[in-house]
């Protein structure tokens, strides 16, 4: 295993077309179908990262800004945002594909975490992750902050103890 990674070996782009049973009463995509590829989408990610099992852990965030109709091209990217020592962030970036106007919508965001496990399903240590881009630099640093404030409503850290919160409301 890799002592460190790039975010780009992760990236995964999975594209479907939007079915008739995969749809509400307004033929929009179910929001439960697209969590599902999302999911589908975040787990290949994390496992091209750590070269290992993995498992979801959390849905941190899903925003859905857009709706996805019937027949629409739902185009699905992911990669990992940041890697802790068994867990790692995975974002994931949704679009609907028109390519008869040739536009893209963003349409969609979440945010999982996966855990690496060995045979008997017990977290293993997992690559760091490297960042490169801008955004890539940009969500490696939130993805802390992010991780700290899961703790902190989780019960499992006192808020006394953040580092990475605490620097959003010190003064500068």
């Amino acid at each position: 295993m890799a002592q460190s990674k790039k975010a780009s070996e992760s990236l995964t782009i999975m594209t479907n077309i939007v079915l008739p049973n995969e749809t509400n009463s307004l033929r929009n995509l179910f929001g439960g179908e697209l969590l599902a590829k999302m999911d589908r989408c975040a787990s290949i990610s994390a496992a091209r990262h750590c070269e290992r099992r993995v498992v979801t852990a959390s849905v941190n965030h899903v925003s859905f800004n857009y709706p996805i109709p019937e027949g629409g091209i739902v185009v699905l990217e992911s990669k990992v945002s940041r890697a802790f020592s068994t867990s790692m962030e995975i974002y994931v970036d949704v679009w609907l594909d028109d390519p008869i106007n040739q536009k893209k919508i963003h349409t969609n965001e979440g945010i999982y975490t996966f855990v690496a496990v060995d045979e008997f399903n017990r977290p293993i240590p997992i690559p760091k992750m490297e960042p490169e881009t801008e955004e890539e630099k940009s969500r490696f640093d939130a993805a802390l902050r992010r991780k700290e404030l899961s703790l902190i409503l989780s019960g499992r850290m006192k808020a006394a103890d953040s580092v990475e919160l605490k620097k959003l409301f010190q003064e500068s």
